[in-house]
């Protein structure tokens, strides 16, 4: 029997492998598209005192029963963690995803948790008597964006190269919506949001990973060994700045930890420093809770930073939990003293060599005291645990203060 062309074409091994990836990407993308609009109810063991909507990200709710929190990045753990808070304080949480656009709440809330932009759309829909409280993960959107903005204008004028914005955030107005505020980082986040003249608790960040203290780590053959450690977006986190210092600094060397290749016009700019510069070494991303990079951070006596805006940065707190002395800028929102690192005066690459050349000139006993001091405060105040604990006095606070101005004048105002 004599096949038609469309029979022909459909019979193709071809034509069958593309139906079968166009049906996997439709499947994959349903998927995800179902996870996140999807509503999940969690209920109290007790009577409910109340009803919480949290809107934030909601991955970590759904993943396979009794499956580990993967650490990739703590707001995975931190957001399921939040929902348990509510839990344990008596309270019913309805968890919905933050980039959830079409969620209509049907029923009065007695708190309405957001991280970005359903506060200015769900806010107006609820009850008078709900209390809106922003979690702001980010540093101010208008600020993070002109600061990377700034800085790749300042590469473009130093290196004649335009490269690609990629911390952009959209704008939103939650702050001004929200009736009060929590804010991983410290005084840096909490002055970007100050304008708006709202109630903020500033809650520490929890590192997903934490290390047993290096024994043994020969701190006088790594002093002058240090690692770049971040996540997206080169620029913003200053790996330029770094880079350019290094490369004039032969007496120190730099290995570079994060998804560097993914940015291939600044893997272009920098290609003579990243690959072809002796006391430069390019890793790429690395897994945080492998075995390669306590390796690496074992091998290094600090781990430099130089961000132009965070919410408390996870890179440097998992440096610290990893034994390393952090170099830090101002805007890393990580507090940072002069028992245990260095905060640059500004991200000059004169500032980070001053720095680098500082903290490679200290004897070995010095410098092993100051790595203690910094893994202590990292165990001590960015652990699981004080997190809980912190989050959970903010929102104690929270509930004092809206019951108090129910009974007396005026709105209670507190920063910490």
């Amino acid at each position: 029997m004599k096949l038609s062309t469309t029979q022909r074409v459909k019979r193709s091994r071809i034509y069958a492998m593309t139906r079968d990836i166009k049906w996997r990407l439709e499947n994959y993308v349903s998927q995800d598209e179902r996870r996140r609009f999807r509503v999940l109810s969690l209920a109290p063991k007790g009577p409910s005192k109340g009803d919480v909507l949290f809107s934030r990200l909601n991955r970590a709710f759904f993943l396979n029963p009794g499956g580990a929190i993967p650490p990739a990045h703590q707001n995975l753990w931190e957001s399921y963690q939040m929902a348990m808070i509510f839990l344990e304080l008596g309270y019913s949480v309805d968890v919905i995803d933050y980039t959830n656009n079409s969620f209509i709440p049907r029923k009065d809330y007695s708190i309405f948790l957001d991280v970005k932009w359903n506060m200015e759309r769900i806010g107006p829909l609820l009850n008078k008597e709900c209390i809106k409280v922003l979690h702001a993960v980010t540093a101010n959107p208008l600020f993070q964006n002109a600061a990377e903005m700034h800085r790749l204008l300042a590469l473009q004028q130093r290196r004649g190269v335009t490269l690609r914005p990629r911390r952009q955030d959209w704008l939103n107005w939650a702050i001004e919506n929200a009736d009060c505020a929590t804010v991983l980082g410290n005084e840096f986040t909490l002055s970007t949001y100050r304008y708006a003249g709202k109630p903020m608790y500033s809650v520490p960040l929890a590192s997903p990973t934490s290390y047993e203290w290096p024994k043994g780590k020969d701190f006088d053959r790594c002093r002058k060994d240090f690692l770049f450690f971040a996540g997206a977006g080169m620029v913003h986190k200053g790996l330029d700045l770094i880079l350019e210092a290094f490369a004039g600094m032969p007496e120190a060397s730099l290995t570079v930890c994060g998804p560097v290749e993914k940015e291939t016009d600044f893997v272009a700019a920098f290609h003579r420093e990243l690959y072809e510069t002796e006391n430069i070494h390019t890793v790429g991303w690395i897994d945080s809770s492998s075995a390669k990079f306590v390796e690496i951070t074992n091998g290094c006596v600090a781990l430099i930073h130089a961000s132009c805006s965070e919410s408390g940065c996870a890179s440097v707190i998992t440096g610290m939990h990893a034994g390393l002395i952090p170099i830090v800028s101002y805007e890393s929102s990580v507090d940072v003293y002069p028992s245990f690192g260095v905060v640059l005066n500004s991200a000059s690459v004169e500032d980070i060599r001053d720095a680098v050349r500082l903290v490679a000139n200290l004897e070995a006993p010095r410098l092993e005291e100051m790595a203690r001091t910094a893994w202590q405060q990292a165990r001590q105040r960015y652990s699981p645990e004080n997190f809980t604990a912190e989050y959970k006095r903010a929102i104690d606070r929270i509930l004092s203060s809206a019951h108090k101005s129910c009974t007396s004048p005026g709105p209670e105002v507190a920063f910490k």
